[in-house]
């Protein structure tokens, strides 16, 4: 039986992770548990989960309440409680299901530790995958993959040797406004944008996908994770959101997985160190597949794809840059600050104006995540 703490336990892929432990009951034991800022779903799963032992908050003051409520529970809060709850906790495996660049450093003390991680938080390996990757080299660790596309690649590419592969291909829906023509762009609502047309996703993901922004940080993942360069890592878009990757071989001919857009079948996949289980899903029946669509890729419709594309064959921190700023922005925009259309414009004038460091350390990513923040909110600020 495995030991499981979860960052993230109330956002989409936590809940459904816990969703696969109450399934699994043999499997699994869930010793911590991390959420953000929504402490009503966060006491539900610390009412129903009796094996809970340890838990973190983010603010000072939801955790002043818990500990009154929850006396049994040893609490943790803030940056530096993630890591003090990895490290009490002491699990077989964490699920890091957090959002934005707060999943990074987590990441990397629950591989320091030498504790197997089930990754949902793309961030980690778009910020710091050579770091990441480093520290893998020199720990018991092993890194699980929680995303649809890059299970489904690993399940393509198991078995073939790397010179029998000619290209990763990630499909893609497009995102919520795919349909939209260019020019009405400009006038996308954060209601249009946040109605994805086929997987029900927390907020900030489903801008990125609107964007691409996410599409961009899978390419670059996939290169961390499968060790292939740039030219060979393709998207494909893809309505029905039911083929989650491809894989191109050299004599011409494709492998793909197909599959119901349900994230269990990956978080599933993750925690069973990559192995396939049972899983509580809808089944797929094909018979009532009448067509699967596919498109060309339109960069021109998705402004931030591109600058992602120039923050990966700059290298360095430049995806860091790509990261801190788009998260920025799509909050700004979450918030109606900002257009839709200005998610790209802050990107590019981040990405023009922190000067690229070619091997940036640990603490040199934390700075500059914080400093493109800044800068971005004071030009936000300048301009009103």
């Amino acid at each position: 039986m495995k030991t499981v703490t979860i960052l993230g336990s109330t956002g989409s892929i936590g809940t459904q992770t816990l969703e696969v432990i109450e399934e699994n009951p043999k499997d699994f034991y869930l010793v911590g548990v991390a959420c953000g800022h929504n402490i009503n779903k966060f006491r539900e799963i610390l009412n129903k989960f009796s094996s809970i032992k340890y838990a973190c908050v983010e603010e000072k003051e939801d955790y002043d309440v818990l500990v009154k409520e929850y006396p049994n529970l040893t609490f943790f809060y803030g940056e530096n409680g993630l890591i003090e709850l990895i490290r009490t906790s002491k699990p077989n495996l964490v699920v890091n299901a957090l959002v934005g660049f707060a999943g990074f450093l987590p990441s990397l003390e629950v591989i320091s530790l030498g504790i197997d991680l089930a990754l949902s938080n793309k961030e980690s390996l778009v910020v710091g995958g050579d770091l990441i990757n480093e520290a893998l080299t020199k720990s018991k660790s092993h890194l699980y993959a929680i995303d649809s596309e890059h299970t489904a690649l690993g399940k393509c590419l198991a078995g073939h040797k790397k010179e029998e592969v000619k290209n990763l291909v990630i499909t893609a829906s497009g995102g919520s406004l795919r349909d939209l023509p260019k020019e009405e762009l400009k006038n996308v609502t954060v209601e249009k944008a946040l109605k994805h047309p086929s997987w029900s996703m927390g907020k900030k993901i489903t801008i990125d996908s609107a964007t691409m922004m996410n599409k961009g940080f899978e390419v670059l993942e996939a290169m961390h994770l499968f060790h292939f360069p740039l030219s060979q890592v393709k998207i494909l878009l893809h309505d029905e959101s039911l083929i989650h990757s491809l894989v191109e071989f050299v004599d011409n001919s494709f492998s793909c997985e197909i599959g119901p857009n349900d994230m269990k079948t990956s978080i599933s996949y993750a925690m069973y160190e990559n192995n396939r289980h049972e899983v509580n899903t809808a089944s797929l029946d094909l018979s009532t597949l009448s067509a699967l669509h596919f498109r060309k890729l339109d960069l021109d419709f998705y402004p931030c794809l591109k600058l992602a594309f120039r923050a990966i064959e700059e290298g360095g921190s430049s995806p860091c840059v790509l990261n801190a700023a788009n998260e920025w922005a799509v909050y700004a925009f979450l918030d109606k600050k900002i257009s839709y259309l200005d998610i790209a414009r802050y990107v590019e004038i981040a990405l023009n104006t922190f000067k690229n460091i070619p091997h940036p350390t640990k603490d040199e990513l934390v700075s500059l995540n914080n400093e493109v923040r800044e800068t971005l909110q004071k030009i936000y600020e300048g301009g009103k």
